[in-house]
């Protein structure tokens, strides 16, 4: 449990872990980048921000395919 504690801790705030969460849906991330983030960002801001971000990524493609299908 103490590494959990310790991991819940991380300073980062939630907008560096959604800056790091949006970078790595596109998949461009240098490892010096990833290192510092995995040793900064809080692991439950990580899965948070990641079902923010698949939820705009899901009602984006909604919005294109009806925008589409519509015509």
């Amino acid at each position: 449990m103490d590494d959990l504690e310790k991991a819940a801790r991380r300073k980062a705030s939630f907008g560096a872990t959604m800056k790091a969460v949006f970078w790595s849906f596109f998949g461009v991330r240098k490892k010096s980048e990833y290192e510092k983030d995995a040793q900064q960002l809080n692991p439950v801001h990580v899965i948070i921000a990641g079902l923010i971000g698949a939820l705009i990524f899901i009602a984006t493609l909604l919005l294109i395919v009806k925008s589409v299908v519509g015509k």
